[in-house]
């Protein structure tokens, strides 16, 4: 790049972010990784994608089907595992598109002769938990799961507590003043015991653990951004605005807060990571998602429960160390980027 060329802040952030090798790699990896993820129906399915049956199509995916449908007797939902489905679908030139990995997160592998849980086989490439399901699939699905999970609850807390720290940072006064105190107060509440209590009254599910997280998880960042805009406050820049007759509203958001978004964007990386870690800790301790939702530390336990079955804790193990060294990758090399010392 020739030296006359002048970037822009965010451009300069940009280019040392990609000269953190390691960072921008692993941001790569990731993404790369999620993205699949997202398709985790048509790599890891027990249902056809695509059937050709008399010269019609199903799409088993989207649509339910008869038995009938296929030559079979009954009307209930066909079971494409069937021997005899199976031999139905093969024939007269008839043919099926299915997923790599012939199972979903909740299919068991009747035809294992095996106890459960069974150890990685041509037919369950990395074995089978306690229940005879498959744990490639359940790895696939939970991963998913976690990292969703992660980003709903990282967008609600950094809108909440952006929200917050604006309005401590910029009005100050009484308002600050009563909003550290009801922080205080809250962050005081024990959130473990409220999470047990909840547990006990509620049906567990991933959308009240979003809620009752969420409750807990915008304080951090709400300091960083109120300290961002106690010290912005009053510079000329905002002083001008504000003589040009700019409303409060529109200072703070299209000038105080751009300037205040650094900790934010650093801390992203870190926030999403430490979601995951918080729903695999409750999932482990059996207060996070029911029992048939897949989830990485519901495999952690029942690797616990079960330690001569090692492909359980070793595969689990594997990829939440993963995506947890990718997430930091990332994080190191965004605060490196945003570090303005740095050249």
């Amino acid at each position: 790049m020739s030296a006359d060329v002048i970037l822009s802040p965010r451009q300069r952030s940009w280019v040392r972010f990609k000269k953190n090798r390691r960072g921008f790699v692993s941001l790569w990896i990731f993404a790369a990784i999620f993205f699949v993820s997202l398709f985790a129906e048509f790599i890891s399915n027990d249902v056809p994608l695509l059937i050709k049956y008399d010269n019609e199509y199903y799409f088993p995916l989207w649509n339910s089907y008869p038995e009938t449908t296929f030559g079979g007797d009954f009307d209930s939902e066909t079971d494409y595992a069937d021997e005899y489905i199976q031999g139905k679908l093969s024939e007269n030139g008839n043919w099926v598109v299915s997923a790599l990995n012939p199972y979903s997160y909740d299919s068991i592998n009747y035809q294992s002769t095996l106890p459960n849980p069974a150890p990685p086989s041509e037919f369950n490439l990395l074995g089978t938990d306690d229940r005879g399901r498959d744990v490639l699939a359940r790895l696939i699905y939970g991963f998913r799961l976690s990292v969703l999970f992660a980003f709903a609850l990282t967008v609600i807390g950094v809108v909440i507590g952006v929200l917050a720290g604006m309005l401590q940072g910029y009005f100050g006064g009484k308002i600050d003043l009563l909003l550290q105190r009801f922080t205080e107060i809250w962050g005081s509440l024990p959130e473990l015991y409220l999470l047990i209590i909840f547990s006990s009254i509620f049906t567990p599910s991933v959308l009240l653990l979003i809620i009752l997280l969420s409750l807990f998880g915008w304080m951090g960042l709400a300091d960083y951004v109120r300290a961002e805009f106690l010290r912005g406050r009053n510079l000329n820049y905002v002083m001008a605005a504000r003589a040009m007759g700019l409303s409060n509203w529109q200072i703070m958001m299209r000038h105080l807060l751009p300037n205040s978004l650094t900790p934010v964007i650093t801390f992203l990386p870190f926030r999403i990571s430490g979601s995951i870690l918080a729903l695999t800790s409750l999932d482990f301790l059996g207060l996070g998602v029911p029992p048939s939702t897949p989830s990485l530390g519901e495999l952690l336990a029942q690797g616990k429960d079960n330690i001569e079955s090692w492909w359980l804790s070793l595969c689990t193990f594997g990829v939440l160390v993963t995506t947890l060294v990718l997430l930091i990758f990332i994080g190191e090399a965004v605060r490196e980027a945003l570090d303005t010392r740095k050249n």
